[in-house]
């Protein structure tokens, strides 16, 4: 259970920083700015993505280890 929190915190910072670095660059990656829904909210998304990873890398910490 913790390798996996560990891996969608991981995927959900990754994502979050793509989502900034699109958005405040001309690079175009990652998975946030491809959603139609979030049209003009890339950015509040990007950074609950960067929250939800501390909070996932936070509950990793939290599970035993084993």
């Amino acid at each position: 259970m913790k390798q996996t929190l560990e891996v969608l915190g991981f995927l959900a910072l990754v994502q979050g920083v793509a989502g900034l670095v699109t958005e405040f660059t001309d690079w175009n990656w990652g998975v946030v700015h491809r959603w139609g829904f979030l049209d003009g909210y890339e950015i509040y998304a990007s950074v609950a993505l960067l929250v939800l990873a501390g909070a996932l890398f936070a509950a990793a910490e939290s599970q035993k280890a084993g």
